[in-house]
């Protein structure tokens, strides 16, 4: 799957292990790595549901995004890169055609 960011602070946080382990530590930064590789794996979303790091669409404010668990309340947030957006008949996602993602956020939204 192809994996982009929607800004040059995430890219270096996805992409550099020191990065990631001062700002999210050393568990989060494992997680966010095998959850980047498990992505890049993936030829689409669909495979997504069924591996670790429960993989789900999100609801509210951040309706059209998915949340993936990193640690604590952290996760990882992303949205899928395609325009329009995959969609089955009944409107909802269509995970076995997205190919492309884009990181949007790292963090608790929860708070």
């Amino acid at each position: 799957m192809d994996i982009t960011f929607d800004t040059d602070d995430l890219r270096r946080l996805c992409n550099d292990d020191k990065v990631a382990k001062r700002t999210i530590g050393a568990v989060g930064a494992r997680k966010l790595r095998l959850r980047l590789d498990d992505l890049a794996a993936a030829s689409t979303l669909e495979p997504m549901r069924h591996l670790p790091g429960r993989c789900h669409e999100l609801k509210g404010d951040l309706a059209g995004k998915l949340g993936l668990d990193l640690d604590g309340g952290r996760r990882l947030v992303i949205r899928p890169n395609h325009i329009p957006v995959p969609t089955k008949g009944d409107g909802g996602l269509d995970w076995s055609r997205v190919t492309a993602v884009a990181v949007t956020a790292i963090g608790d939204y929860h708070d």
